[in-house]
């Protein structure tokens, strides 16, 4: 996967927890994910599309989500609380948000995100397209980011798009 669809992410995640809840994200090494076992206990998931298609995590074990929720929000909130899913729903869609519009001459829409919560769940993902994995660690403790994504393909007999530029 390009470093220019990973980068954006890692800059974008530390925005976004810097400034809502002043909380410094230390990104670690990331890794290709080679399997669909489960990380944690909840996952805001979000969808790409347009020029470039996937789906990216932000996956958390349940204190370390229950800690950046109440952070977020002012409120603690139980993780069956639809407040709790409200707010990893946000935090993904802002995540996800920051890093699409750092992406140059890419055009790409993100979907309403999805949050699933549940010991050691497993979230599907397109088989073909790898999944770059960026362990993070803050003050309330490890998180995920999975990124999923790639360049769209061309309309076929489209030879000018912009999507079949070398990624």
């Amino acid at each position: 996967m390009d470093a220019n669809y990973i980068k954006p992410f890692v800059a974008s995640i530390q925005n976004v927890f810097s400034t809502m809840m002043q909380l410094q994200v230390v990104v670690r090494e990331p890794f290709l994910k080679t399997d669909n076992n489960p990380n944690h206990d909840v996952s805001g998931v979000i969808g790409m599309s347009g020029d470039v298609k996937g789906s990216v995590i932000l996956s958390f074990p349940q204190q370390t989500a229950e800690n950046v929720v109440a952070l977020f929000s002012g409120s603690k909130f139980s993780m069956g609380s639809p407040d709790f899913a409200d707010a990893i729903g946000e935090l993904v869609n802002m995540v996800t948000g920051g890093a699409k519009a750092m992406f140059k001459d890419r055009k790409c829409s993100i979907s309403c995100p999805s949050v699933i919560v549940g010991k050691d769940h497993t979230v599907a993902r397109q088989s073909d397209i790898p999944c770059v994995v960026i362990p993070c660690s803050t003050d309330c403790g490890d998180l995920f980011i999975e990124i999923a994504v790639k360049p769209a393909a061309a309309p076929a007999g489209d030879k000018s798009s912009k999507a079949t530029a070398s990624a």
